[in-house]
């Protein structure tokens, strides 16, 4: 595994997501209650930053049409998205989140 820093813990207030750039892949660093996720930062179904929608119960959903992804598998979990997004492996190392973008914790090839 091939961790890189995202951002810094503090950056990610409880209950919503964070758009960064992780090695050639934009993820939303998401959190939720006491975890941290990374998934693709980019609707399976309308192509849009997923980092810009509303965290709720280990969901986060995509501005446009209401799509929402789980954010511990990255499935679909509401209409109108049917495909999942990849989701990454995170670590905490002090105040900081880290990413591995290399492989997905899904078996989902990111776009």
């Amino acid at each position: 595994m091939a961790f890189e820093k995202a951002c810094a813990l503090g950056d990610v207030p409880t209950d919503e997501a964070l758009g960064v750039t992780v090695g050639s892949y934009d993820v939303a660093i998401a959190r939720h209650e006491d975890e941290v996720f990374a998934i693709q930062d980019l609707c399976s179904h309308a192509a849009v930053a997923l980092s810009e929608g509303e965290v709720e119960d280990c969901t986060v959903e995509c501005w446009l049409h209401g799509s929402r992804f789980d954010l511990r598998t990255g499935k679909p979990t509401g209409l109108p998205a049917t495909e999942p997004v990849a989701t990454f492996a995170v670590e905490i190392r002090g105040a900081d989140v880290y990413v591995d973008t290399t492989t997905t914790l899904n078996g989902v090839t990111p776009s």
